[in-house]
């Protein structure tokens, strides 16, 4: 079982425009809406990859019911605890004529500490039983720092490893605790750790308590740090499109790969080429089936030598 969590879940919805202009009006050719966040968007991939994932997180007011009515009309299953405030929504502004997407991300709603304290009680009965434990995206206000480490030693103790993508102060505190695998892009990289060397910042991670560091590069692919070694991955061809799905593909495969204890090079392979297939889809938690099965056997993994990290934690995956 793979349980994914998204403690700021959202109503996303997508509109599509011929071409972006600031300062300008907009006549919008389509308009998605759908339940997403990070790890909803994961759950959905997690489903195409024939896996039959869990879905736990924080929902509240009338947007939290679509978003629930939403993942339980596409067959996903859900253990969602309510609060009391409105769930967010966001807005993905899609150019067709290059690909190009503005994000907008509202703040969630203001989470009580009796709120959090009963998710933490419910998620440690959901994770019992669970291999891989997904936590995504950003917190809403209200939660401690500290929440995602929370949860990673809850999993943890659960005999659960942990993927972690989060930026900024969650990903610093979270660190601590020791996840099996963070999946930063560049600049998330740059921003915790203050260094510009996608590579020297990942062994700086790894020095604080990650013990896998996978590195999105956008189109160039992933860079991985591993206990057991590093690789780069790249894809066969460029892609255009909307990237916005991207990095929950990624984050989808590496899950999948951690469940079935693959080796790294062969979970680097399919998350560099199912990120790849989410491009061309016009909404995140979709791929491209077809250009995923293209790809796959195309991608370009090679090895090479990371800094030393002293004080870095074995890997449990």
């Amino acid at each position: 079982m793979i349980v994914t969590v998204t403690l700021n879940a959202a109503l996303d919805v997508t509109w599509e425009v011929a071409e972006l202009r600031p300062r300008a009006s907009h006549r919008v050719l389509a308009t998605h809406e759908r339940a997403g966040g990070k790890g909803i968007n994961v759950a959905r991939v997690l489903a195409f990859l024939g896996h039959a994932p869990v879905v736990t997180g924080l929902t509240g007011g009338p947007t939290g019911h679509m978003i629930h009515d939403g993942l339980r009309s596409a067959g996903i299953r859900t253990s969602l605890v309510a609060v009391a405030g409105e769930s967010r929504r966001t807005v993905t502004v899609v150019s067709r004529d290059d690909g190009d997407a503005t994000v907008f991300n509202g703040p969630g709603p203001e989470v009580t500490a009796t709120e959090w304290a009963a998710f933490v009680e419910h998620y440690a009965t959901v994770v019992r039983g669970a291999s891989v434990v997904v936590l995504s995206g950003s917190t809403p206000p209200g939660l401690p720092l500290d929440a995602y480490a929370v949860l990673i030693r809850i999993a943890a103790e659960e005999g659960a490893l942990t993927v972690l993508d989060t930026s900024g102060p969650a990903l610093a505190a979270a660190l601590e605790a020791g996840p099996d695998v963070i999946k930063p892009n560049a600049a998330e990289l740059a921003e915790v750790t203050g260094c510009d060397d996608p590579t020297a910042a990942a062994a700086e991670l790894r020095r604080r308590g990650a013990r896998t560091v996978v590195a999105s590069a956008g189109p160039d692919g992933l860079r991985a740090v591993t206990p057991a070694g590093a690789w780069r991955a790249a894809p066969p061809e460029p892609l255009s499109g909307n990237p916005t799905g991207a990095g929950d593909a990624c984050v989808a495969a590496i899950a999948s790969g951690l469940a079935a204890r693959a080796a790294w090079p062969d979970i680097l392979r399919g998350a560099v080429a199912l990120s790849a297939a989410a491009v061309p889809c016009a909404v995140a938690g979709e791929v491209d089936a077809a250009v995923y099965s293209r790809l796959r056997q195309g991608v370009r993994v090679e090895e090479f030598a990371p800094p030393a990290v002293k004080g870095a934690t074995g890997s449990r995956a």
